[in-house]
């Protein structure tokens, strides 16, 4: 299986903007045989905790229906970050779009305490099956939740895959914290993360892929667009820029 993830420049709260570049990156890990692809956390609004509430909606909002056909057509899942809503408030979530399947949503369980203003918990670990491998997605905070990828593990996942908006000093961070979860559950574990700016702050890029003996696989630079895909059978790496 091939699986990749974006590393995408976001537009502050214009979804429009965000979802035609979405589909500019999807292309390009279609192009290079990706069999799924995920986007940083709140990938298309931006992480804007203030707009939250405005941009919130769910998984049946027709806004998505481009995702779910490409993921028809061409045998790919896609996960994309948004706010959803829910009874008790506003979810940070990922959309899961997946080839002639219900889309799912997975909601950040654990808010880092500057989000409790904006956000909700959400309330479920999800994970997908992409060719009989195990996905266990989490977004950003999580991965610094050790109980978090301790569940992942103790429920067979093969892979561990952040979605998150980081600084270049909390990228830095979590790139210590993913390499020593690849390598004390033996997972194969990947960081997608965004550049440019989210609620003023300069995200630091550096998207990447560990092995499963926690080895740095490939790792984006800091300031470009792209995408980072790893064979899970061959270990093969590919790294695009997007242009």
């Amino acid at each position: 299986m091939k699986i990749g993830v974006a590393q995408t420049r976001p537009v502050e709260g214009d979804i429009q903007t965000n979802i035609f570049n979405h589909l500019k990156i999807i292309d390009l890990a279609i192009l290079n045989g990706a069999d799924s692809i995920f986007f940083p956390e709140l990938s298309l609004t931006g992480y804007e905790p203030k707009l939250a509430k405005t941009f919130a909606t769910d998984q049946d909002d027709p806004i998505f229906k481009q995702f779910q056909t490409i993921s028809d057509t061409k045998n790919i899942t896609i996960g994309v970050g948004i706010p959803t809503k829910a009874r008790s408030g506003i979810l940070i979530s990922m959309i899961i779009f997946q080839p002639h399947s219900p889309k799912q949503t997975y909601s950040k369980q654990y808010l880092h305490p500057d989000e409790l203003p904006y956000f909700v918990n959400g309330h479920q670990q999800l994970f997908l099956n992409v060719h009989n491998r195990k996905i266990s997605p989490a977004i950003c905070y999580e991965l610094s939740v050790p109980g978090h990828a301790e569940n992942a593990s103790e429920n067979g996942a093969e892979i561990y895959l952040a979605s998150v908006a980081k600084t270049l000093s909390g990228a830095e961070n979590a790139i210590t914290n993913l390499s020593g979860i690849a390598k004390k559950y033996s997972m194969i574990t990947l960081m997608s993360n965004c550049v440019g700016l989210c609620d003023g702050s300069e995200c630091g890029g550096r998207s990447s892929i560990w092995n499963n003996r926690g080895v740095l696989a490939g790792q984006l630079d800091s300031i470009c667009e792209g995408i980072l895909i790893i064979d899970t059978e061959t270990q093969e790496l590919i790294k695009k820029r997007l242009e």
